[in-house]
């Protein structure tokens, strides 16, 4: 019905009242949607500067912590021989300028015997039950008539929990049992035949079989203090380090001291200063876009007093700022590398401790946070649902809806105007197309009276 109305408009009047509404229509339509527009935009623009400062802050705080996580900001090991053993930190453990000597009098090894060739596999090997028997504790291993073969008995050790491994071993079509322990001498390990198994499983016994290697124990000094230990990895001799023992040379004595990365905590404090400057002043963009939103300002405060925080519980050199970090007036902060270069020579340890923080039962988290830990924490308090960043986000998304739903009601309301403007128009068209049609008509009958009087 409407279209029709549309489509007639001009039809009985002559006058193009189809383009008279149109242009109406737009007159009322188009300064609407131009303001629905600019909000938009402006919507769009706050929400843009807010997920800049947001999407800086996680860069940092992430970037921060896998440098921290991944050892480069604490102080390593070094040893005159890397073939004979390796060392690394643990984190949360200073090194200070720890050197000591080692000598690796033994490697740990883990038992291994081997058994005489069979047939095959999965020939029978005879039924009845076996004894495992690791240091103090023993395995009940059963060969019945559902895996009576080597490769059941193999599969037999390897599910009674025993930790020992069982294969079997295919030389050019024979094949023989391997059974191996782990390291230690107390990992050292038995297997018998109970009594009333059939004799064929006693060639599977330890007394039957090969010893390839006896359990042992490493053994190995420290600035000449004995030491053994089950594995040849350990971490419980030297304070923070991780050690791992991979020859023996009773003659020869490997020297362990640490390197701290001072190059690299210079670096990373300059690339501190760098993007947290970058993160203040997008900060302070989504501020000033967002008119002045108190919670953007509650957040570039924390911002600013994160460089005074206390980050680590020494006496010297607690916070940032100890190390030469000092904020400007505009709010950006600078780094003094010359204050820097005195806490590195005479505070070592602290300063490390700032990317490294130690971790024992009086330094934890709360007393010694370290930066990562506390910039991490700066940044989930923020985008938390009653933080600084998520509040804006949610006021902005919000904002956006509403902005949505009342260009939907003035595209209606428009919608609704045109279509009265069409009916009107249309009942106009029609009353001066019958207007029109009455005009001809009397023009008609004068001009029959006229020529009728003539």
């Amino acid at each position: 019905m409407l279209t029709s109305i549309a489509n007639n408009l001009g039809f009985g009047s002559g006058i193009d009242t189809a383009a008279l509404v149109a242009d109406l229509a737009a007159a009322s339509r188009t300064p609407k949607v131009q303001r629905f527009d600019a909000l938009t935009r402006a919507n769009q623009a706050k929400v843009s500067t807010l997920a800049q400062a947001r999407s800086d802050l996680d860069s940092f705080a992430d970037s921060l912590a896998d440098l921290a996580a991944g050892g480069t900001l604490r102080s390593q090991p070094v040893t005159s021989n890397d073939g004979a053993i390796t060392v690394t930190s643990a984190p949360g453990t200073l090194l200070g300028s720890y050197a000591g000597e080692i000598v690796v009098n033994s490697l740990a090894k883990a038992q291994t015997i081997y058994s005489g060739y069979t047939g095959s596999g999965t020939d029978p090997i005879g039924q009845g039950g076996m004894t495992l028997t690791v240091g103090t504790t023993s395995y009940a291993i059963t060969v019945g008539a559902s895996n009576d073969s080597l490769n059941g008995l193999a599969s037999a050790i390897n599910a009674s929990g025993s930790r020992i491994q069982a294969s079997v071993i295919n030389d050019a079509g024979n094949f023989r049992l391997v059974l191996k322990g782990e390291s230690g001498a107390a990992k050292a390990f038995t297997l018998a035949a109970d009594a009333g198994a059939d004799p064929g499983l006693s060639q599977f016994t330890s007394g039957q079989m090969t010893v390839g290697q006896t359990a042992s124990d490493a053994a190995f000094t420290v600035d000449g203090v004995a030491y053994t230990r089950a594995t040849n990895s350990f971490s419980d001799v030297v304070p923070g380090m991780n050690i791992s023992l991979k020859k023996a040379d009773p003659l020869s004595a490997i020297s362990i001291s640490s390197t701290r990365p001072n190059d690299v905590l210079k670096q990373t404090l300059g690339d501190f200063v760098s993007v947290f400057n970058t993160l203040k002043n997008d900060t302070q963009s989504a501020r000033l876009s967002n008119n002045g939103n108190p919670a953007l300002r509650a957040f570039e405060r924390q911002l600013s007093a994160f460089i005074a925080q206390p980050l680590t519980g020494d006496a010297n050199i607690r916070s940032l700022s100890d190390v030469g970090i000092s904020t400007n007036r505009d709010g950006t902060i600078a780094l003094n590398s010359a204050k820097l270069e005195i806490a590195l020579r005479d505070f070592p340890d602290a300063v490390e401790a700032i990317f490294n923080p130690p971790r024992d039962t009086t330094r934890t988290e709360a007393t010694d946070p370290g930066i990562a830990f506390a910039l991490d924490a700066l940044r989930d308090a923020a985008v938390a649902s009653n933080g600084a960043l998520e509040q804006v986000r949610s006021s902005l998304q919000r904002e956006a809806d509403n902005i949505s739903k009342n260009r939907d009601r003035m595209e209606q309301r428009e919608a609704a105007y045109r279509t009265r403007l069409e009916k009107q128009y249309a009942g106009m068209d029609a009353r001066i197309g019958a207007l029109k049609a009455t005009q001809s008509y009397l023009e008609q009958q004068i001009k029959l009276w006229n020529n009728s009087d003539s």
